[in-house]
């Protein structure tokens, strides 16, 4: 007869006690305790994947932000477009590495070509711009793909000030010369200019296995 696993370690450790030692009713429901398997729903793991990707984003932007004002501050704006052409996307990734995630910016508008939305990206976008053009507040999103195994974060980047129309404001306007020639030698198929402030810039993207947000439960 199979002696379940449970049983036998449990018997084991009661074995292994001295004569004078038994092991009392609290201890050995203690083991059971933490043998159990921890089971969570689907909806806590939906919840737990919007709460992570939202972290993770934000984290992201605050990366991305505090070294691109670093760059200005330090050389100017067309020093700037350098430091993000050569360091964004390496960013992104160092950050994906850490989380076991993949994360980028998707934008029909993309400035890099990287940036283009997946299949899967690119109705999640139309309809954060559907929105934008009609005045309609949107939230974050999750998606599953993968027969729910991988969930699809997103949520909307609009341009939140005036520095972000030295590079994606009207040309001639916001964008100044230099600032614009240096656009067409790193950008040639640029399309991430003529922007407002408030503006839908495009989206944060980030793929997280499911697995992944049930370590974190």
């Amino acid at each position: 007869m199979k002696i379940p696993n449970l049983f036998f370690a449990s018997m084991l450790f009661m074995v292994s006690c001295g004569p004078q030692e038994r092991v009392s009713k609290e201890t050995f429901e203690e083991v059971n305790r933490n043998m159990e398997i921890k089971r969570v729903t689907e909806a806590e793991i939906i919840q737990e994947g919007m709460v992570w990707g939202d972290s993770i984003t934000q984290e992201a932007q605050r990366q991305l932000i505090s070294n691109l004002q670093k760059a200005i501050s330090e050389q100017g704006i067309p020093a700037a477009i350098d430091f993000c052409n050569v360091n964004a996307l390496p960013i992104l990734s160092e950050l994906g590495k850490l989380y076991s995630v993949q994360i980028k910016r998707a934008s029909t508008k993309a400035r890099n070509a990287a940036d283009l939305p997946t299949e899967e990206e690119r109705p999640i976008l139309e309809a954060y711009e559907y929105n934008a053009e009609n005045g309609i507040k949107s939230d974050p999103n999750i998606q599953k793909f993968e027969n729910g195994e991988v969930f699809l974060y997103t949520k909307p980047i609009t341009i939140p000030n005036g520095m972000c129309l030295s590079c994606h404001g009207e040309p001639g306007k916001e964008i100044n010369k230099e600032t614009l020639e240096k656009l067409w030698k790193l950008y040639p198929a640029d399309s991430a200019k003529g922007h407002k402030i408030g503006d839908l810039r495009g989206m944060w993207s980030v793929r997280i296995p499911k697995k992944e947000v049930v370590k974190r439960l």
